[in-house]
This record gives C-alpha cells, sequence and structure tokens, in this order.
C-alpha cells in the first residue's frame, strides 16, 4: 500500500495514511473526520480505513492474534523458528480468502530487520515469550507504530513503568491481550459491583489450574544442538545466555524465571483483571506470599499470594488473594452443594457486606451467590460500552485515534500487581509482607527485594 499523500477534497486538502491513521495530533486536538464516501465509496473499504500490520511471533497464540487483524492488511511475519511459520502458514484453519495475504507477507527472523525495512507498517502484534516483550514493543513504540501485545505486558515491573510511558509520549494506540476484558462477563461484574448488588466487597479471591507445564525443577544439564530452523540466539534476545534445550521452547518457556512469569503472569491477566477493573484497584499497599518448592531456576507448582489494597474512593480496603496450583479459597457455606466454583480454568469470588458474586474464567458466567440472589437481583442498567473483541477494539481505536480498554496506562499497572506476586514468591523467607510504595515504585521495608524490579540484559539489547 502507498504511503504518499494524496488529496483528500476539492480544495486540496492533503494528509498522508499514516497521520490519518497516527494518534499524535488526534489525541491532543480531536479526530479529523473525513466522510468514509469521500475516500472508499459505497461497500467499499477505504485505503485510510486499512492498516498495514506486522506480526511478530506466529506459532501458539500468536495464529490466533494473526487471524484476528487479519480484516486489514498482514504485510510481514516474524518467528525465530521456521518450523513455526512453515506451519502457520499450512494451517488447515487458515481462511482461504485470507491466505494469499499471508503468503505475499514478507517473512523474519528478526523483528529488528522487520521493522527497519518495512516502513508501511502502521501497527504491530507481539506474540512471543514474556521476556522479550518489552524490547519489542518499545523498538515498534518509538518508531511510532501502534502496539498489541499479549498478556503479560512485560517480564519486569521497571519494563511495565518505562513501556507504559514510552507509549502515552509517543502517542500511539495500544492494547494488551487479555481477551477476557472485552467480554460481556467482565463488563456485567462491573455494572454489578458498582450498582452495589453484594454491598461493599473488602476480599476477593481468584484462583486457576495452571500451571499445565512443568515448575519447581532445576535446569537440564545436557545440552543438545539447536535446530537448523531456530534462531536460539534472537530467541534468547535479552536473557542471559544459556544453552538451548526443547525443555524451553517452544512450550514450556513460561515455567522458567527468565523467560516466563509463571501461572501468575500467564492467568493473572485473565482472572485478576476481573476484581482489578471492577474494584478499580492500583498499586498494593503490601504483598505477601508462600509457595511449593521452586529453584533458582524455576518457579514452583503451586503458591498463595495475598495483596493488601487501601480504600479508593467510596470503596473500602480491600485483600485480594491469589491461588494456583490447585489451590483454592475455602468453600463459603453460601455456595450450593455440588455447585462447581468457578470452573476447569478457574474463578473469581467476590466477598461483599450483602453478598457474594462468583464468575469463571475469564470473567464468563458471573452470578450473584446464592442462585436465590440472583433470581431476586433487579439487573443494572448497561453503562459500559460493549467490546467487539480484544483485537478488533484496538484496530477500531487505531482508526478512530481513541484508546482501547485494556491500553498500556491500563494492562501495565494490571501486570505490575502479578509481577509484584512473583517477587514476593522469591522473598518468602523472610516471612513478611513486602510494604510497596507504587509512587517510587519500591519496596520500602525489605530493599533487596528490589533487585528483582528489573534485570540485566545480554549485551547488545536494551530498551
Amino acid at each position: 500500500m502507498k504511503t504518499s499523500k494524496k488529496n483528500l477534497s476539492s480544495e486540496g486538502l492533503k494528509i498522508s495514511r499514516r497521520e490519518f491513521l497516527g494518534t499524535s495530533a488526534t489525541a491532543a486536538a480531536g479526530l479529523m473526520v473525513v466522510p468514509r464516501h469521500v475516500l472508499g465509496g459505497p461497500g467499499r473499504k477505504a485505503p485510510s480505513d486499512t492498516l498495514n500490520i506486522g506480526c511478530v511471533g506466529v506459532g501458539g497464540k500468536g495464529t490466533s492474534d494473526i487471524w484476528s487483524v487479519s480484516s486489514d492488511n498482514v504485510v510481514a511475519l516474524c518467528d525465530v523458528d521456521d518450523t513455526q511459520m512453515a506451519g502457520f502458514l499450512k494451517h488447515e484453519r487458515n481462511d482461504p480468502k485470507h491466505q494469499p495475504m499471508y503468503d505475499k507477507a514478507k517473512k523474519y527472523r528478526d523483528f529488528r530487520l522487520m521493522l527497519e525495512k518495512e516502513k508501511n507498517i502502521d501497527a504491530i502484534t507481539v506474540t512471543t515469550p514474556d521476556h522479550t516483550h518489552a524490547v519489542i514493543a518499545m523498538m515498534a513504540i518509538n518508531m511510532g507504530k501502534h502496539v498489541f501485545v499479549q498478556k503479560p505486558l512485560t517480564h519486569t515491573v521497571k519494563e511495565v513503568r518505562l513501556l507504559a510511558e514510552a507509549a502515552k509520549k509517543a502517542k500511539i494506540i495500544s492494547q494488551m491481550g487479555n481477551q477476557g476484558h472485552a467480554g460481556e462477563g467482565a463488563r456485567l461484574i462491573c455494572e454489578w459491583i458498582w450498582d452495589g448488588a453484594i454491598g461493599d466487597v473488602r476480599e476477593a479471591h481468584v484462583w486457576t489450574n495452571r500451571p499445565i507445564w512443568p515448575q519447581g525443577i532445576e535446569a537440564p544439564t545436557e545440552i543438545p544442538s539447536v535446530p537448523s530452523t531456530l534462531d536460539w540466539n534472537q530467541w534468547l534476545g535479552p536473557a542471559r545466555f544459556r544453552p538451548y534445550h526443547p525443555a524451553y521452547c517452544p512450550f514450556s518457556w513460561r515455567g522458567w524465571w527468565d523467560f516466563g512469569t509463571g501461572a501468575l503472569g500467564d492467568m493473572g491477566a485473565h482472572l485478576i483483571d476481573q476484581p482489578f477493573w471492577a474494584l478499580k484497584l492500583g498499586h498494593p499497599l503490601s504483598v505477601q506470599a508462600s509457595s511449593t518448592r521452586y529453584t533458582k531456576d524455576s518457579y514452583p507448582v503451586a503458591e498463595i499470594v495475598t495483596y493488601e489494597f487501601p480504600a479508593r474512593g467510596e470503596m473500602p480496603p480491600v485483600t485480594l488473594t491469589w491461588y494456583d496450583g490447585g489451590l483454592m479459597p475455602p468453600r463459603p457455606a453460601e455456595i450450593e452443594e455440588g455447585r462447581m466454583m468457578g470452573d476447569d480454568g478457574g474463578g473469581v469470588l467476590f466477598i461483599g457486606d450483602k453478598g457474594m458474586l462468583m464468575c469463571s474464567t475469564y470473567g464468563r458466567n458471573p452470578r450473584l451467590v446464592p442462585e436465590t440472589k440472583m433470581k431476586e437481583y433487579e439487573r443494572a442498567e448497561k453503562t459500559i460500552p460493549r467490546s467487539p473483541g480484544i483485537h478488533e477494539e484496538w484496530l477500531e481505536a487505531i482508526k478512530a485515534g481513541k484508546k482501547s480498554t485494556t491500553d498500556f496506562s491500563y494492562s501495565a499497572a494490571l501486570t505490575e500487581m502479578m509481577l509484584l506476586g512473583n517477587i514476593a514468591v522469591l522473598m518468602q523467607e523472610h516471612y513478611t509482607k513486602l510494604l510497596w510504595d507504587g509512587e517510587k515504585m519500591e519496596f520500602t521495608n525489605l530493599p533487596e527485594a528490589n533487585k528483582y524490579l528489573h534485570k540485566e540484559y545480554r549485551p547488545g539489547w536494551s530498551l
């Protein structure tokens, strides 16, 4: 697609496609509205309505992320593993109408080369292991690209802060890929709680069946050959060097401290998001954890993390407790016998002074507890705009020059909360709450914990 300027009106008004799609001016001065009939005509998709997108990471979740943005123009695909790339291009579920676009898209192993060469890219998706999210997104942001990053947003707290600050400064449209936030259930939970359906909430419990990958183990000692199809150095990115092993990629990287963020970082973005949004949480006052065995290389098999939050406006202080690895909160007597808590993947339980609200993974199927309370409740009015989907919402926000609901100003704070929990796991031997000063970004009572707020990058990598 050409990026040259086009005459958009009989008066000679000229504006480039990138200027139209970008938000540098619109965020401050309001969106310039150009009638669709001027640009595209009835029944046609106007050039200015089509984004050029580069996708970093094509395997696993990357596949569905690419499919979800294929209503626009996917011009470049990037993956460090040629096997993953070949698998995506041959995927039996690829929509035939989009396959020619995928075949035509330029292919890369190195995201830096992709961004440097493909000058026409407007936006990128980032669907890679957690430890590389920040460096990829930051380069794109600094080049003025809009960015969609799969959850969790980053690998460290400092990365969270720097990425959110950069996105705000560049005035790009950002989104984190926690798709449950776009669901109907997430909105109903907010509307019911804000309506006072269960009164003031002072307690919330969140649990998941993860991890479903190995954790609590030592790093492998054998050193197999790196597959010829994999750029291991590029896969490692900013992480400290270690020899290749299939225990790390392509799937089980989530369980290793150097690459993933464990069960809390994986599913917290979907489950903790429900109370984070509905209870208007921000920086916690404290965080404390206990867990099963963990190693210097790998997260524990199971853990409990407890956060304490101050009052927020008219909302009272609240304690939120996270459980994973098969651990769950005590079952309240109000839940009917035989009724499942959440679903097979996990759930959330809000405890208010006038009742309880429970939902399944991703905020699905919210119900007041017991069911008699649900039947008696006069539903609150729907006041939150409904979402077309986490990806669609991001694409529409770019074209309209507006914020998306999980842009980095929101998702950074949510991610930071999860990452603080992982630090609490590492510091649990001190048997104390970690007191957190969110404004100063530091633990005030255990300074040695602050070393985990960031990590040292390998030479050649930086934000």
